[in-house]
């Protein structure tokens, strides 16, 4: 699979296969991100979905891809420490503001700074449409921040430095998805990449955690350790689905797509959980999904 994989590298086959594994990495990176969300502490949810993550990939990174290139190893060390400050970021931002609020922050955040850093790394420019684009998609991020904020009764004197918390993280976002993106084009097989990502990325928060994950009850253990299980599934198609779109696709359609998550985030909170969608939300989520649509076409 990865021979027929790399040779689509450079292809529209590959570009299209590129953006639709953005997309389904957008809808899925919106059902972690619930999960993540739940009734536990941040902190403990992740950990949970990490403790997972890393059982079920150490096997197929010892005995079912190859093994990494010596070069590899530092790529891995600085990805840990990357993604080690997003996940203290992510949780410290889940934890002191609205879910609703901070979340559109983060992945508004994020897109712009990809964008940059894929036209210092890999020399991948946007032209004038396509900024149109980002520039139609983050005011429909950042709106609908601002749409949720009205809606909620928040500690004023917690929300400014959450929302200064969601910036930082949507920065560590683009940061660790323009260097993902730099280390799986840098592995000979994409699916080594991936396997030894998910061992490597999942071993900080488990320690961090394992004695309040230990302190519990035994029945609040029990259900986040069964929402980690799905967490974990999820995260392996949306994080694999998004560096794979980028190793075959230019790194910032792709970040622009997956932030569409915002949009599949909103329509999990209507149809699954009950929350409220009136007509200025819905016009917030067409905006995002007409940014996206617009980088797109102009490509």
């Amino acid at each position: 699979m990865s021979d027929w994989l790399l040779s689509l590298d450079g292809t529209e086959t590959g570009l299209h296969l590129s953006m639709a594994l953005a997309l389904c990495a957008a809808l899925l990176h919106a059902v972690f991100g619930a999960l993540q969300k739940g009734r536990h502490d941040p902190w403990l949810s992740r950990a949970g979905i990490d403790v997972f993550t890393f059982l079920l990939a150490l096997p197929v990174a010892l005995f079912v891809v190859p093994w990494p290139q010596p070069h590899m190893w530092p790529i891995f060390a600085a990805m840990w420490a990357i993604h080690v400050v997003y996940k203290i970021l992510q949780a410290m931002t889940y934890t002191r503001g609205a879910y609703t609020v901070v979340y559109p922050v983060v992945r508004g955040t994020a897109p712009l700074f990809a964008v940059l850093g894929a036209g210092l790394l890999f020399g991948e420019h946007f032209n004038a449409i396509q900024w149109l684009g980002v520039a139609v998609l983050l005011s429909g991020i950042y709106g609908l921040a601002l749409y949720n904020l009205r809606k909620i009764t928040v500690n004023r004197d917690r929300l400014v430095p959450a929302l200064g918390f969601a910036v930082a993280t949507g920065g560590m976002v683009a940061l660790y998805t323009t260097f993902d993106a730099y280390g799986i084009r840098q592995a000979a097989d994409p699916f080594t990449f991936l396997a030894w990502f998910f061992v490597i990325d999942s071993v900080f928060m488990p320690l961090v955690c394992a004695r309040r994950l230990m302190a519990m009850p035994r029945a609040d253990r029990t259900d986040l350790l069964r929402r980690g299980v799905v967490g974990a599934l999820v995260a392996f198609a949306s994080f694999g689905g998004i560096m794979l779109a980028t190793r075959l696709g230019p790194v910032g359609q792709a970040a622009v797509l997956r932030e569409t998550s915002t949009v599949f985030s909103a329509l999990i909170g209507w149809l699954m959980l009950g929350e409220s969608t009136g007509p200025r939300r819905v016009a917030l989520m067409a905006m995002i999904a007409a940014g996206a649509v617009i980088v797109q076409l102009a490509s």
